[in-house]
C-alpha cells in the first residue's frame, strides 16, 4: 500500500476549503481540528482589526505599535498576520535597516521620527528604538555610554509620544532558548527563509545569558505606568498570534466590539511587563533557565 504524502496547506487554505466537494481533480487532505481552530479564531480577529481600523481612521487616532524580542521570537509573522487584511493606506509596518553614516551623527530617536503616524494612521514597528537596549549593547554596536543614556531617556520620549495623543503598545515576544535553535535550524535548511538569518543572529544562542541581562535592565528601566511592557510567550507561534490580537483589540475601545470575553487573552500566554520583572528577579542566578 502507497504511504500518503505528507501535504503542507498555506495557512488559510485549510478553512477556505473545508467545505469545498470533491471531484476527479481534488485529492482528500486531512487537517487537523486544531489548524481549523486556530484559522477561525483567527479570522475572527483580523475582522475586529478591520473594525479598529475604521474608527482609527474615522476619529483620527494615531496609533503605534513595538514588535520586541529576540531572533526567531515570532515578530514578523505576528505583524503579518495582524496588517493581512488591513487597508495599507493606513497601517504601515517599520522595519528599518542599519542606520546610515549620516543617521549616526543625528539624535538617537530621529530615525524613527520620522515614521511616527499622522491621523488616522497605525504604524507597526518590526524591531525600534529599543535595539540599543538589547542587540546594539550585546554585539557591541553602541558604547555603554550610550546605552545608559539610551535606557534614561527612552522612558522620556514615550511619555511625549503618549501625551501628544499617540497610543503606544509595546510588545515583547519570548521565546526560549531551545525553540530559538530549533527555528535557527529549520530557517537554514528551508531556501524561503534563509534570507531571515544573519550573522547576528547565529551568534544569538552563544549570548543568550547576554541578552538575558540587557532584557532585565530594559524592562526595569522602561516598563513605566504610562508605557509598560507586555510579554507573550511565543514558543507556539498560533498562539502568541492569536493572544497578541487579543491584547490589542481589548485596548481599544470602536464600533461594533465583540465581547469582553472573546478578547480576553491567556494568561500563560500574555504576562505584564511588572510580573515578567518578578519572575526575573527571582532567577537572575540561572538566565539560562530563563524565558528568553
Amino acid at each position: 500500500m502507497t504511504k500518503p504524502e505528507k501535504v503542507k496547506l498555506s495557512e488559510g487554505e485549510a478553512l477556505k476549503n473545508l467545505n469545498s466537494k470533491g471531484n476527479e481533480n481534488k485529492v482528500q487532505v486531512w487537517i487537523p481540528k486544531s489548524t481549523i481552530a486556530y484559522e477561525e479564531e483567527k479570522l475572527k480577529l483580523q475582522i475586529e482589526l478591520l473594525k479598529l481600523q475604521n474608527h482609527v481612521k474615522k476619529t483620527g487616532q494615531r496609533i503605534v505599535m513595538l514588535f520586541e524580542g529576540r531572533d526567531a521570537a515570532g515578530k514578523g509573522g505576528t505583524i503579518k498576520r495582524i496588517r493581512e487584511h488591513l487597508n495599507p493606506r493606513g497601517a504601515r509596518v517599520v522595519a528599518l535597516e542599519k542606520p546610515s553614516d549620516t543617521e549616526r551623527t543625528q539624535w538617537y530617536f530621529q530615525r524613527y521620527t520620522d515614521h511616527l503616524p499622522s491621523a488616522g494612521e497605525m504604524v507597526l514597528f518590526d524591531r525600534s528604538w529599543y535595539n540599543r537596549a538589547m542587540v546594539e549593547p550585546v554585539m557591541g554596536f553602541c558604547s555603554d555610554e550610550q546605552h545608559k543614556k539610551f535606557l534614561k531617556y527612552a522612558p522620556i520620549f514615550e511619555r511625549i509620544l503618549v501625551k501628544e495623543g499617540i497610543i503606544l503598545i509595546k510588545l515583547y515576544f519570548s521565546v526560549s532558548k531551545k525553540m530559538q535553535l530549533k527555528r535557527f535550524e529549520k530557517r537554514s535548511k528551508d531556501p524561503l527563509k534563509q534570507y531571515k538569518l544573519s550573522p547576528v543572529d547565529m551568534q544569538a544562542q552563544d549570548l543568550w545569558g547576554e541578552y538575558t541581562m540587557r532584557k532585565f535592565q530594559m524592562l526595569l528601566e522602561t516598563n513605566t505606568t504610562i508605557s509598560p511592557w507586555t510579554i507573550l510567550r511565543s514558543d507556539n507561534k498560533k498562539k502568541a498570534r492569536i493572544n497578541c490580537m487579543k491584547y490589542i483589540l481589548s485596548k481599544m475601545d470602536y464600533d461594533g466590539k465583540i465581547s469582553d470575553d472573546e478578547l480576553t487573552p491567556d494568561p500563560k500566554i500574555l504576562i505584564s511587563g511588572i510580573d515578567e520583572l518578578k519572575l526575573m528577579e527571582s532567577n537572575l542566578s540561572k538566565p539560562h533557565k530563563l524565558p528568553g
